[in-house]
């Protein structure tokens, strides 16, 4: 993550395939947020390492399950394995997959 004064950029991209260093998960980012857009209850019930609510946070299509995860960027680094991601919501957010990264249908913001 970069900081420029009061603008955060994020690490990855939409499309992007990476795996959780906790729960050693793969899989794909759809969404990105600036900064922790969850509820404190939340937080408290879902983080263990307790990463920052000031970093970005994805939206994961988790592999092999129909399941999305919430994840902070200091849990995520990318994956090499160059290998799809299966997750039934694939085909609805995603129109190919190139090289280890999926080209999004559209960009949502």
């Amino acid at each position: 993550m970069t900081s420029t004064t009061d603008t955060t950029f994020a690490s990855f991209n939409l499309g992007d395939i990476v795996v959780h260093r906790v729960h050693n998960f793969r899989g794909v980012i759809v969404d990105v947020d600036a900064d922790f857009q969850g509820s404190d209850d939340w937080y408290d019930q879902n983080t263990t390492n307790e990463p920052s609510k000031t970093a970005p946070w994805y939206h994961i299509l988790i592999d092999e399950e129909g399941a999305m995860a919430y994840v902070s960027e200091q849990n995520i680094y990318t994956d090499s394995s160059k290998q799809e991601i299966e997750n039934p919501m694939i085909d609805d957010m995603f129109v190919n997959f190139d090289a280890g990264h999926y080209l999004p249908r559209q960009t949502l913001n």
